[in-house]
């Protein structure tokens, strides 16, 4: 095999790797914009859970009024 042919195949190598590798990073950043997607949804769901507990904690009456014995005790 010339230089010239084994050059040839050493770039031919060199863009076969350099397109599985576009592929792959294609793939990645696709799963990571998903990712940050879900992410933002959890966000806005614990951002409204939070509120909804909140809510629910100041309509809840006091306990402690009940709790306590009678008078005559």
């Amino acid at each position: 095999m010339s230089a010239l042919d084994e050059l040839a195949a050493r770039l031919t190598a060199l863009e076969s790797h350099i397109a599985h590798q576009d592929g792959t990073i294609d793939d990645l950043n696709e799963m990571v914009n998903k990712q940050w997607a879900e992410i933002e949804a959890l966000k806005r769901d614990l951002a409204e859970l939070r509120a909804r507990l909140g809510r629910a904690e100041s309509d809840l009456t006091p306990i402690e009024a009940d709790d306590q014995p009678p008078p005559h005790y």
